[in-house]
């Protein structure tokens, strides 16, 4: 029996200076597991309108199911982005889009029931709708992996403890440690002693820190592991850390070694970075 995830959260359209490319980390994290053979399921909201009916379109063309998506009367999301010198990317998020407004519905909870992990994220939480049907779905999840991704200013402390208290692991960057180092009053001075904090906090077994050109880390039961990372030239870093994240998911579902789970998911982080957009086409060749 093949391994099953359940992700929440938003889909868009990332609006790069090249033209639109569908994204949202929450699908490209549950579209990269689909590519790598996971039976993917998604929750989430696209509006009533042309680009929600394209988003669904350009799923259904990757052969993905689109059954829980949502569709309401709020704008389709789209994101502004832009690059700097080093291609990395900033996002102007709209407010009040689709994917603001995802309902708890029986289909919903009965796939999260019968899902192996769901993973989640904070920027889906900045409209109460939607952060309390996450608070719902997380009663019935077997293995909770929350991706913090932190948008500013869409997130307050208050809600992301709640949020860390609910996972069994966590995704975080080299930016968002920071921010959580000084909010939690965390003093550990490297960080291997702030992911133990952490760990230790909010009971959170397993830890993933990504670290951007410098590779990656992880806390693993008291343990901490690193890659280095693998050197490409960048096209941009949209979705490099969602691909990482879905990797190291389906690794991880997969029995693999942890110091086998960061190798493979630094090497489709880095593969990503090295590509155009947030979901180019792979196959097991990548993993070579």
């Amino acid at each position: 029996m093949g391994k099953s995830v359940t992700s929440i959260g938003e889909i868009l359209w990332d609006v790069l200076p090249t033209g639109r490319k569908p994204g949202g980390s929450s699908m490209n994290v549950a579209l990269h597991l689909h590519k790598q053979g996971l039976t993917s399921n998604f929750i989430s909201a696209v509006g009533n309108d042309e680009p929600g009916t394209d988003l669904l379109d350009f799923l259904l063309s990757q052969q993905f199911s689109t059954s829980l998506i949502q569709t309401n009367n709020l704008p389709t999301s789209t994101v502004e982005v832009t690059l700097d010198e080093k291609q990395q990317a900033t996002y102007t998020i709209v407010e009040s889009v689709a994917w603001d407004a995802i309902t708890l519905t029986r289909e919903a909870i009965e796939a999260v029931k019968q899902a192996d992990a769901l993973v989640y994220c904070s920027l889906t939480c900045r409209n109460e709708i939607s952060k309390n049907t996450i608070l719902g779905l997380l009663q019935d999840a077997k293995l909770k992996i929350f991706d913090i991704n932190l948008r500013p200013p869409f997130y307050d402390i208050e809600t992301l403890q709640a949020l860390l208290a609910a996972a069994d692991i966590l995704k975080v960057n080299e930016h968002e440690i920071v921010y959580l180092r000084t909010e939690l009053n965390l003093t550990g001075n490297n960080d291997e002693q702030i992911l133990k904090q952490i760990s230790n906090r909010f009971n959170i077994e397993t830890i993933c820190l990504t670290l951007g050109e410098n590779g990656a880390s992880v806390l693993h039961e008291g343990k901490l592991y690193h890659h280095k990372g693998y050197a490409v030239k960048v096209a941009d870093t949209v979705g490099a850390g969602d691909s990482f994240l879905a990797t190291f998911i389906s690794s991880y579902l997969q029995g693999f070694p942890m110091d086998t789970i960061l190798d493979r998911a630094c090497k489709v982080g880095a593969f990503v970075a090295s590509q155009p957009g947030a979901n180019p086409s792979y196959g097991d060749e990548v993993f070579l």
